[in-house]
């Protein structure tokens, strides 16, 4: 269970207790409207939830000692500190007023909460406005030093918001993707969202598939709703238009 109740429904709520499998974090968020992501979204707690149950699945072993992830628009960091505790090394990654107004701070103060054979979670900044070939990855704060590609899996939710995000999105996603590729696979992507907007959604999916050469399938309904009622208590309206989809770039 991420919460006792679906993140709509905490909005006001300024210091948050989540619980993780035998985790128990205290996460600050923010509602203030300066930035979407500051306080906690459903995609992010259903995205942990089915990571609870699949995470395994992703685990390519043979690249590291753990496996790896990266996390685009960590927000308040539960998503990365559920995967932190399930054994994997996060990236976790946002803009940085989220840094520094709500995700430093939720990630320092709960790494004591993490099981000991958690694996090692850090933060950097990720602006997908700038071009992959400007990334740093032996910068401190700017993308990114001791967990760099390759990466096992591509985490990202409720991100996708608004149009003009899009293409910096992909790009991103790209670039992630064409730096992970290992033994000529490429790493898959999990990015949960809500369909609040479908024509934007929609756009974002052919977009994906058109222009950026991803496969798109969306993870079946099904499963993760079993993942999402094995992990929490919530009514189907509860979580009602959150889908998880599995992106993945073709091969050249």
């Amino acid at each position: 269970m991420t919460s006792s109740q679906p993140a709509h429904r905490t909005k006001h709520i300024p210091l948050l207790p989540c619980l993780f499998n035998n985790a128990r974090f205290s996460l600050v968020q923010r509602a203030d409207g300066v930035s979407n992501g500051t306080a906690l979204w459903l995609g992010g707690q259903c995205l942990a939830l089915f990571l609870a149950q699949a995470h395994l699945k992703f685990a390519r072993s043979a690249l590291h000692p753990r496996p790896r992830a990266i996390e685009l628009g960590s927000g308040i960091g539960l998503t990365a500190l559920a995967l932190c505790s399930l054994g994997w090394d996060v990236l976790a990654t946002d803009i940085p007023h989220v840094i520094s107004s709500v995700l430093a701070k939720n990630i320092s103060h709960n790494l004591s909460a993490l099981p000991l054979d958690s694996g090692i979670v850090q933060i950097r900044e990720l602006d997908w406005s700038v071009p992959p070939e400007k990334w740093m990855w032996d910068h401190d704060h700017v993308i990114a030093s001791h967990s760099e590609p390759p990466f096992d899996i591509i985490i990202s939710a409720d991100t996708v918001y608004s149009l003009d995000l899009i293409e910096p999105m992909l790009r991103t996603l790209h670039a992630l993707s064409t730096l992970s590729l290992s033994a000529s696979r490429y790493p898959p992507i999990l990015l949960c969202i809500e369909r609040r907007d479908p024509a934007l959604v929609d756009r974002l999916l052919t977009d994906a598939k058109e222009l950026w050469s991803f496969s798109v399938e969306r993870i079946p309904h099904k499963k993760l709703a079993k993942a999402v009622e094995k992990g929490s208590q919530w009514d189907k309206s509860d979580w009602e238009g959150v889908e998880l989809w599995k992106f993945k770039l073709n091969p050249k």
